[in-house]
């Protein structure tokens, strides 16, 4: 437990035998209560290889890193924080307590440039690759125009300063339960972020580390295609909110 609460770490994993077992060792389990691997219909042997290191290994078929994250959530329902980070290792969940200690250290609340220096603290941490130490080659041109264009475009529309939409994040029960969570694939991560911006939730941003994946090959920024539909469909939800935004 961390400060008395229960915490639960989710990892969506497709096809990531070689790194996944590194990713699940390197937790460490007096701080993380549950650490779920979600199993998104896997070909090779990630389910085996995440068991063996530990992990409670859960089965999503339905593919779309969204579906995997909603499957972790339904499977953590006493968790307090639930955690979420990449298994390919460019994520480093050493840095977990960094998240967490953001939830209630008193920062900047980036949703309102004041202090959350106060006994809730924030909703949801997110853990910035570019803000942090980013191996060469970690993140694609791609990826960092991405993320520059999808932030930009969430102050101009929100007012929130995000940096980036990465994968390393967390987030506590109550401000999870005010997001209501939906989308199955790519716009997993922009859906939370758009949201706790429109519903006033407290967000602090972290530098955290960012490396090469230590195995496997990404099924987003690894292909043309996988970026371009990426792409479309983060973009896609930022215009599509604020088109609802607009409508009422």
């Amino acid at each position: 437990m961390f400060q008395n609460q229960r915490i639960a770490l989710i990892i969506p994993v497709l096809d990531e035998e070689q790194t996944i077992g590194a990713v699940v060792t390197a937790v460490d389990r007096t701080v993380v209560d549950q650490v779920l691997v979600v199993d998104n219909d896997s070909a090779d042997n990630t389910a085996r290889v995440a068991r063996e290191a530990g992990a409670t290994v859960l089965s999503e078929p339905r593919q779309g890193y969204g579906s995997a994250c909603l499957t972790g959530i339904a499977a953590a329902p006493d968790a307090d924080v639930l955690v979420f980070c990449d298994g390919d290792g460019s994520d480093d969940p050493r840095e977990i307590p960094l998240l967490l200690r953001a939830l209630t250290d008193p920062d900047t609340d980036i949703s309102t440039n004041t202090s959350t220096g106060t006994s809730t603290g924030a909703d949801l941490v997110i853990g910035s690759r570019t803000r942090g130490r980013a191996e060469p080659g970690a993140l694609t041109p791609v990826q960092e125009l991405g993320n520059w264009l999808t932030c930009t475009l969430v102050r101009l529309f929100w007012g929130v300063r995000y940096t980036d939409l990465g994968p390393f994040r967390a987030v506590t029960r109550a401000g999870l339960n005010r997001l209501a969570m939906a989308d199955p694939d790519f716009g997993w991560t922009i859906e939370m972020q758009v949201k706790a911006a429109q519903r006033g939730l407290r967000i602090q941003e972290i530098p955290v580390a960012c490396r090469v994946r230590r195995g496997g090959h990404s099924k987003v920024s690894g292909t043309v295609l996988g970026s371009y539909h990426a792409g479309r469909r983060i973009l896609g939800y930022v215009f599509e909110a604020k088109a609802r935004d607009l409508l009422g």
